[in-house]
């Protein structure tokens, strides 16, 4: 038991110190050291032991439904539902190991499962309601599934009760033939009582990335590495005790266990859910107002959707204002800053890790920069054709890879790809972890995404960034998403082509193409500019991230071809 209270005391003072550093990152970059207990169970020690037991009757969970209906539970309540929930489940034979696909949407039990699961000692599968039954057989197959927690209404999903594999099958909702009732565990008359302490070290979650090259990887966490790891997430978000924070994400994906479970629960903060069955930003803009929300956090194009309304209509209660998921374009945070006086700060993480750089409250924001590495994180930049760490100089920018120095391992690092030892090898080669993503550092130590390493491309020898030229394409007001790519040309090698997608009212024309273009010429310089527009719908992964792969593909099997609804600079020159 003493070995326990160590490790919730140190795991309390990492977190107290990044809570009382906040407006003060070099402080905390400086002071901060993370947490490496040897035994620690953070839904035990930590939202039981502290949260459900030192403020009970605060509200933990709010869950506002599309047609307005709310629900809401305390920490004391959640504490105890999941804790029979897992008394339930261990008597049905899930135990320490296990590992369990949770396949449910924004609801009670999803807070509740994944409470109960670390209880027990289970390892969590997170997915999607919107997996296919190929997506939940793959899953079931190299996740070595012992359990599956699904909304009744996507069982179909996983094929008859005797087609099924040998796994325990619990649905939620309505009955289903062949699976456990989940509302039975409400009733059940026991508390979980642990059979055995947690190891750090032990395996916590597998997360099946959504790829936007290859089939999804199996990402794998422990009992320190997302719970204590996203210290630094509540620090950049830079979320405080009583906070009413809403994070749009859905269920399944890394970024809803960022912000809508440890980094708020870490905090002491009440985690709002806006359950909307077609997303309305100004219904977005509403609940906001109406639940007092004081942080928020959306990805860019949430962010891209609100600010076509007239943000001056709402008076909010929003204290931070975040962005994460891609890169926000500067036109979204200089709208938000003229209609709430709030800065969008954004950040940098991946599912294989938390939150390591970023804009923190407090710290100067640069345009288009995502900020400084925040703490518990060492940041270099490596050569993406070597590997090697690039030479830095104090008045030169540079550009690399970004990578974390292993040498002192972040907590909130990955254990790694399981499974997958060359993924493994290339990932954590020459003492670094590779994020794949390309960057430059400032003189002042600022970092700004450039693309993923294999999105960058040259032309006319010159390295061309598709995320500065998108950033350009949506700063025009008939553009609402954009993704450029390099298309073939016989002289350049490649030049810049855009995809775009038209904001509501806008129809595709060559007099649309041309005024597009025209405006980019404005804003770039003559090697930068787009040469190529063809108006599309964009390929994305379920999760909702570009996948700018397939268009590459499309342009090098056209070669210099021209597209159907193509249109090229040359078309228009005077």
């Amino acid at each position: 038991m003493d070995d326990d209270r160590a490790g919730i005391t140190e795991f309390l003072a990492a977190r107290d110190l990044l809570l009382s550093a906040r407006g003060d990152l070099t402080s905390a970059y400086q002071r901060f050291q993370w947490p490496r207990p040897e035994w620690f169970n953070w839904a035990l020690d930590y939202f039981d032991g502290v949260l459900a037991a030192e403020h009970g009757d605060q509200e933990a969970l709010r869950l506002i439904e599309d047609d307005g209906t709310q629900a809401s539970y305390t920490f004391g309540q959640l504490s105890d539902s999941s804790s029979r929930l897992a008394a339930w489940l261990a008597a049905h034979g899930v135990s320490r190991g296990m590992r369990v696909l949770l396949v449910l949407g924004n609801q009670v039990e999803l807070w509740e499962s994944m409470l109960a699961c670390m209880k027990l000692g289970a390892v969590i599968i997170p997915a999607t309601t919107l997996l296919s039954p190929a997506d939940l057989a793959d899953r079931l197959e190299r996740g070595t599934v012992g359990a599956v927690i699904s909304r009744s209404d996507l069982t179909a999903g996983f094929g008859a009760a005797g087609q099924r594999g040998d796994y325990l099958a619990v649905a939620t909702g309505e009955p289903v033939a062949g699976w456990l009732d989940y509302a039975e565990a409400a009733g059940f008359d026991q508390r979980y009582r642990p059979d055995a302490p947690t190891a750090g070290t032990d395996p916590l979650l597998l997360y099946f990335t959504s790829g936007t090259t290859a089939q999804p990887k199996l990402v794998e966490h422990t009992h320190l590495s997302y719970p204590i790891g996203h210290l630094s997430t509540m620090y950049w978000i830079g979320l405080r005790p009583g906070d009413v924070h809403l994070n749009v994400s859905s269920p399944g994906w890394a970024k809803h266990a960022w912000s809508c479970f440890f980094a708020p629960w870490n905090a002491g903060a009440t985690v709002v859910l806006f359950n909307y069955l077609r997303f309305d930003a100004a219904r977005m803009l509403d609940v906001l107002r109406d639940a007092r929300v004081t942080t928020f956090c959306a990805p860019p194009t949430v962010w891209r959707m609100l600010v076509q309304q007239d943000l001056t209509r709402w008076q909010l209660s929003l204290r931070e204002v975040v962005g994460a998921g891609e890169p926000l374009n500067p036109e979204v945070i200089e709208r938000v800053r003229q209609a709430w006086s709030l800065t969008i700060r954004d950040g940098f993480g991946q599912t294989e890790t938390t939150a390591q750089i970023g804009n923190p409250p407090g710290l100067p924001v640069k345009p288009g920069s995502m900020g400084r590495p925040l703490p518990g994180y060492r940041v270099v930049l490596a050569d993406p054709v070597t590997g090697q760490p690039v030479a830095s100089a104090s008045e030169v920018t540079i550009e690399g890879e970004i990578c974390l120095d292993l040498s002192e391992r972040p907590v909130g690092l990955m254990v790694g790809y399981r499974d997958d030892a060359e993924r493994n090898d290339a990932a954590m080669a020459h003492g670094l972890y590779h994020t794949g993503d390309v960057a430059s550092l400032d003189p002042d130590g600022y970092i700004t995404y450039v693309g993923r390493t294999d999105d960058v491309f040259k032309s006319s020898d010159y390295r061309i960034s598709p995320f500065e030229r998108e950033s350009v394409l949506f700063m025009h007001p008939a553009v609402a998403e954009a993704a450029v790519v390099p298309a073939p040309d016989e002289i350049r090698l490649s030049v810049p082509k855009a995809y775009v997608v038209l904001a509501a009212g806008q129809s595709p024309s060559a007099e649309l193409a041309a005024a597009i273009l025209a405006f980019c010429r404005e804003q770039l310089a003559p090697y930068k500019r787009i040469r190529r527009l063809e108006f599309a719908e964009l390929p994305k992964t379920i999760s909702g991230k570009i996948r700018r792969v397939d268009l590459r593909q499309a342009e090098r099997g056209r070669g210099e071809q021209r597209a159907a609804g193509e249109y090229r600079e040359e078309d228009f020159a005077r």
